[in-house]
């Protein structure tokens, strides 16, 4: 296929470099990072999506998605397709979908979970919100970049499962952060409480997978002084994004609340540029 990339960041980039090593033609732009090897890179926005299939954004937030979209759609091909994976506000995302869908482009919400080690591995994780047509002719490219896509329903709706997910994770950090602090306490030793709670019922993808506590466990960010593999400012952006959305439907939601005021305590006191995992050492 033929594919227009835009945003090529710490997780766009590697993306579009698995579709180009795929063997697609990727024609990339950003406004500051270099292409990957075997990208072409191109002047503009408008360029890389003149006479592509498939149109891949990975932007920071729902404002410059809908300036993007301003850009882009105009310059697409009717009937091409644009999947957008930045996380976003879902208010953003249906309103770049419909507009999208009355200039007669196919669109498709499709954030990522898994991180830049994800993306670099292809080993991402999809949500997409859209028509089940515009997700059947992005599969083989979220195959390429992934492991894993689930249709979640209309446009919005994959921003809505992301924003869950996340709500969930940080949450669940927090609480695995505070046990072993607490085991520390109590003179438990970290290996001996991980042996027991990752076979156990308290058993997390923090705990199991992602354990902020170095030295025990998988390897992770905590035994790399936390260099982020996902940043404490994204969870909190994406907490941030988690409590508007439950606001805008009177959903009752206090642990996300707290675990957004709980990361914006943490990224103002130090914690930015750490991953979301080093609240352990704020505890």
């Amino acid at each position: 296929m033929n594919i227009g990339f835009i945003g090529l960041g710490n997780m766009g980039a590697p993306m579009a470099s698995n579709l180009a090593k795929a063997g697609h033609a990727v024609n990339g732009f950003d406004l500051t990072a270099p292409c990957p090897e075997g990208v072409n890179q191109v002047a503009d926005a408008s360029v890389a999506v003149s006479g592509a299939d498939i149109v891949i954004t990975m932007l920071p937030d729902g404002s410059t998605v809908r300036t993007v979209a301003d850009s882009i759609i105009p310059a697409m091909s009717a009937g091409a397709v644009w999947v957008d994976c930045s996380t976003i506000d879902v208010e953003s995302a249906r309103a770049v979908a419909s507009q999208a869908v009355d200039a007669g482009v196919l669109a498709l919400d499709a954030p990522v979970s898994g991180g830049v080690v994800g993306a670099a591995a292809g080993s991402l994780t999809f949500m997409t919100g859209g028509s089940v047509d515009a997700y059947q002719r992005a599969l083989p490219l979220l195959d390429i970049m992934g492991q894993k896509s689930v249709h979640c329903g209309d446009s919005g709706h994959g921003q809505a499962a992301k924003i869950c997910n996340n709500m969930i994770l940080a949450s669940t950090m927090i609480a695995t952060c505070e046990a072993f602090v607490l085991a520390d306490k109590l003179g438990l030793d970290r290996q001996a409480m991980f042996d027991v709670v990752s076979t156990s019922s308290g058993y997390s993808w923090t705990m199991n997978v992602y354990c902020p506590a170095t030295g025990v466990g998988p390897e992770s960010p905590a035994d790399n002084n936390f260099k982020p593999g996902f940043a404490a400012d994204l969870m909190l952006k994406d907490l941030r994004l988690s409590q508007d959305a439950a606001t805008s439907v009177n959903a009752n939601t206090p642990m996300g609340q707290r675990a957004a005021e709980f990361y914006e305590e943490f990224v103002q006191s130090g914690g930015s540029g750490k991953d979301f995992s080093a609240v352990i050492e704020a505890l």
